[in-house]
């Protein structure tokens, strides 16, 4: 089967990750010209997303229902219906709502990914959102010390250093859809997002690494502001490019796109509570490494340190059209 993607001339950009900082870019990027594909973690195994995933055998919803919410052209009142989180009812208290609507897709299309798309026309998404693969897989991770944690949601918590992170089924079949999205893509897009329990879960699934590799495509990685306790404690930015190549082997990308922006020391200390430190711009080992730097003041703070969604998407839409200037 062949599938078409585009049909306008609109560069088409794939973006890979999930969590909230993949929500938050995209929220950016939906407002530029651009043919949008989001290619979305399914190694999910806590909360609501955890409790659908083992009772109805399903793709867990969470970071495809935060994509959702985010490329979708409603009313607010209606985004935050899909983000409503039951706080009362047996069996129905911590279940957000978008997550059972996407539970009840499934059933009604016979299929996930169908229900995702037929949702995505309801909310008028502007894009594709695509699990990484059709069937839920559990994320583990080897340890410094050796020993093996077993589940996403409990790997950050382990208070272990992480050796590498690998998924079973090992041999899991990525999703058609996403493979021929990343074949036809002007621009790849990595996080930002948990490095391990994010990002990477996409990358090991057979073929989608290969094929970043092999396309000639832009590639962007976007690092995150913050470290993340349990994952990237003590992390500058090459640590972040050095895990990714060592778990692909290869090197994925182009540019790099890192906040260089003042974080206000009662921000910081704020943050430093939870044992999360501001991510190092260690800026020679990242160009040694052969990578395009583009720096910026890149952050917001309201109750969370999250990207300026409106500058990070200007950077990588410039970063974009300059590419497709030179390949004509």
């Amino acid at each position: 089967m062949t599938y078409v993607y585009g049909g306008n001339d609109r560069p088409r950009i794939v973006v890979i990750g999930g969590g909230t900082g993949l929500s938050v870019m995209l929220r950016g990027l939906k407002e530029k010209p651009l043919d949008i594909t989001a290619i979305v973690t399914v190694a999910d195994d806590g909360g609501s997303s955890g409790i659908l995933r083992s009772e109805l055998a399903m793709v867990p919803p969470g970071d495809i229902r935060n994509v959702l919410t985010a490329l979708a052209d409603v009313e607010p009142l209606l985004g935050k219906m899909l983000e409503y989180r039951f706080q009362k009812g047996q069996g129905l208290a911590g279940h957000s709502l978008g997550n059972l609507i996407l539970a009840a897709m499934q059933d009604i299309t016979g299929d996930f990914v169908t229900g995702v798309r037929e949702l995505s026309r309801v909310f008028a998404v502007r894009g594709r959102v695509l699990p990484a693969a059709n069937h839920a897989i559990v994320l583990k991770a080897e340890m410094t010390d050796g020993s093996i944690v077993v589940g996403e949601s409990k790997i950050p918590k382990a208070g272990k250093t992480i050796k590498r992170v690998f998924i079973e089924p090992a041999d899991v079949s990525p999703l058609p859809e996403a493979i021929e999205a990343l074949k036809q893509a002007d621009a790849i897009v990595l996080g930002p997002g948990s490095l391990y329990t994010s990002i990477l879960p996409n990358l090991l699934v057979p073929e989608i690494a290969r094929t970043i590799v092999q396309s000639k495509a832009l590639k962007i990685f976007i690092c995150n502001v913050m470290t993340q306790p349990g994952e990237t404690d003590g992390y500058s930015v090459s640590d972040h490019i050095q895990a990714l190549h060592d778990h692909v082997e290869q090197d994925l990308f182009d540019y790099v796109i890192v906040n260089n922006g003042e974080i206000p020391p009662q921000v910081q200390d704020r943050y430093a509570e939870k044992g999360a430190k501001v991510v190092h711009l260690d800026l020679d080992e990242v160009t040694l490494k052969g990578y395009k730097v583009i720096a910026d003041q890149l952050i917001l703070f309201r109750t969370y340190l999250r990207h300026d969604a409106e500058k990070l998407s200007q950077h990588i839409y410039q970063l974009v059209e300059s590419w497709m200037h030179k390949k004509r």
